[in-house]
């Protein structure tokens, strides 16, 4: 089959983990419906805590848990493969979890993990915005590219957004499409989250599927939204503005293949800038 629907979950999660499941039940269970066989959860979809410490009491150990439970039971009830946003799950810093974005298959299994390895320790001069993820987050040191369905699907969260080189590294590893889980801040997002996405696109020659938080949080944050699909040279197939809902779009292995040999700009990058 050349063309298949994937799907990008848009939420608003906050501080009770109950609330924040429900939802992404909800919406997942839409995109299932509408013919997503792959579909992605947004960064930090199961909890958006009061405090940034809140995520210590929800780690997980690898395998068990309940919202690893909750992921791989949504792939089960409806056959789909699933991106589980990021979790926390435990890290060998009893201060620290990782940032764990899971890939699991249409049974359930567990079959790729990705570590976030670009931490957002930033200021933001325009408006007093202090973040320090490396305070509870422990960055990962691998990257992930696991075989699917849907075509060689890699993982990234977020901040990695900015840092192309694991994007080209991802390349090297026969990457076709990339699942961005996000919570981009409202004022980083207007300025640079499209921008992004397309650049990795369009460099890469392949499929994005980025996956946001977008609205106002209890905590008091507010992001962006935005969540959507491109496609290879560039395109915005479909986009969320705000709130919480889903973008469902079709990616076309034949488009992707053409492209790339029509255009053959990876062939032509030099090995001695590698």
């Amino acid at each position: 089959m050349s063309t298949q629907k994937v799907a990008a979950i848009q939420m608003a999660s906050g501080p009770n983990l109950d609330a924040n499941l429900i939802e992404a039940g909800r919406l997942v269970r839409r995109a299932a419906e509408a013919g997503a066989g792959l579909v992605v959860l947004p960064e930090n979809f199961a909890l958006m805590g009061m405090d940034e410490r809140d995520k210590l009491d929800l780690r997980e150990r690898p395998g068990e848990g309940r919202i690893q439970d909750f992921l791989a039971e949504q792939c089960m009830r409806y056959g789909i493969w699933l991106v589980g946003g990021t979790i926390p799950m435990e890290s060998p810093d009893a201060q620290r979890v990782y940032a764990s974005c899971l890939l699991f298959d249409d049974q359930g299994r567990q079959v790729a993990r990705y570590d976030k390895m670009h931490l957002f320790d930033a200021h933001i001069f325009c408006s007093g915005e202090r973040y320090h993820e490396s305070e509870t987050i422990l960055r990962g040191r691998e990257i992930a590219v696991a075989d699917t369905p849907f075509g060689r699907l890699g993982l990234a969260v977020c901040y990695d957004l900015r840092f192309p080189e694991l994007f080209r590294r991802m390349l090297d590893q026969g990457m076709e499409l990339v699942a961005v889980p996000a919570a981009f801040t409202a004022i980083t997002g207007r300025a640079h989250w499209q921008v992004l996405i397309r650049a990795r696109a369009i460099e890469n020659l392949c499929y994005v599927i980025a996956a946001a938080q977008g609205g106002y949080h209890l905590n008091g944050r507010e992001t962006w939204g935005h969540s959507m699909i491109v496609d290879p040279w560039g395109t915005v197939l479909e986009v969320l503005p705000h709130g919480a809902g889903m973008v469902v779009a079709e990616i076309d292995r034949a488009l992707l293949e053409s492209t790339r040999r029509n255009f053959p700009a990876i062939e032509h990058r030099c090995a001695e800038l590698a």
